[in-house]
């Protein structure tokens, strides 16, 4: 499941097998804050370091207009967004994209989107296209 070419693929596949376990424990058919107390629970015996329902500023044009909550900031670089539906629709993808990239352009750069409510668990792996790494910023400023 490891995949090297995927920045901190390592973790996301920790975070990935701690959400199977879940399922395969639970099941489909759960609300959404049953799964992120499983989470929480799985992630701490799998040695992950979290924050949980992590209040994060969205910014629009530089400027901090709000903010929301992600369900886990994994080890202070993956967030972690959790959904129990029947089916994730574009509309989640979407949003999950769109929290991961109005947080702040620069901190976050990769985001699971996680759907314990099918009859098998449902993944994706987003990436924030509108992350800047630390050398790109020191580049930017020269």
């Amino acid at each position: 499941m490891i995949k090297e070419e995927y920045k901190y693929s390592e973790l996301t596949s920790k975070i990935i097998k701690c959400a199977m376990t879940v399922h395969c424990t639970l099941g489909n058919g759960f609300q959404e804050v049953i799964y992120q107390r499983a989470m929480a629970i799985e992630m701490r015996s799998a040695g992950i370091a979290f924050n949980r329902e992590f209040e994060m500023p969205i910014f629009y044009r530089e400027q901090h207009i709000g903010t929301r909550r992600v369900d886990f900031l994994a080890e202070e670089i993956v967030s972690v967004e959790l959904k129990a539906v029947i089916k994730l629709e574009d509309v989640h993808l979407a949003q999950a994209i769109n929290y991961l990239e109005a947080y702040n352009l620069e901190i976050l750069e990769i985001g699971l989107l996680i759907n314990f409510g099918e009859r098998s668990l449902n993944f994706k792996r987003l990436t924030n296209k509108k992350y800047k790494s630390s050398e790109s910023q020191r580049s930017n400023k020269s």
